[in-house]
């Protein structure tokens, strides 16, 4: 009682961009690993306010198939990030909701997240296009169609490769009583299956 309160003026949202797949975070996208260098502690410190993807780190960025005058709309790929060894295309987006004609784009080089490489005018309203996007958790993303599932996820676990097999981006669950292993079927294919990447929601 008696705290201050501030609008952000956002539902709750989370983070896409480079980076989000080398950290470990919470519900809610507070990154654990950085809270706990600031903090020294296991536990989150009460007002700890961290932001959720790295906001220091240079990345790499490309240029890609756009230049000043050209017409783009939402999902329309403007440069290419190398975020890592496995991941050497990490594709730098227009947002759903933006769309206009290009009136300026940074050269190859290497920038932080919040540098906006691309500015789109629209109406005479510009709008930057960021390294990163803010999305609401409630809202799904938008896709133009959903692939169908044609290639066999392997997972190295013999009894369900054989009798319950399941595809790459596909749907199987694992129901089970308490201390039956559902978290070790759940461990073994996170780390033996044929993905290049496995998002693991544990709790």
């Amino acid at each position: 009682v008696g705290d201050p309160l501030v609008k952000t003026g956002l539902p709750l949202s989370l983070e896409l961009g480079p980076g989000i797949l080398d950290g470990i975070y919470d519900g809610i996208q507070r990154p654990l690993e950085r809270i706990q260098k600031i903090s020294q502690s296991v536990f989150v410190p009460r007002g700890v306010d961290v932001p959720n993807l790295d906001r220091e780190k240079l990345w790499d960025y490309q240029p890609k198939n756009v230049k000043v005058g050209d017409l783009v709309t939402g999902g329309d790929i403007v440069g290419v990030i190398y975020e890592n060894g496995l991941f050497k295309q990490h594709f730098v987006m227009v947002h759903p909701n933006t769309s206009g004609r290009v009136k300026k784009i940074l050269p190859a080089g290497k920038y932080v997240i919040e540098t906006n490489v691309i500015e789109i005018e629209e109406g005479g309203k510009v709008t930057g296009v960021q390294m990163f996007q803010r999305w609401p958790v409630r809202e799904a993303r938008p896709v133009v169609e959903k692939l169908q599932g044609c290639t066999a996820l392997l997972t190295c676990e013999r009894v369900i490769d054989a009798l319950f097999p399941v595809t790459q981006g596909g749907t199987a669950a694992v129901p089970g009583a308490f201390g039956c292993g559902k978290t070790v079927i759940s461990q073994a294919l996170s780390k033996y299956s044929n993905s290049d990447v496995v998002v693991y929601v544990g709790c």
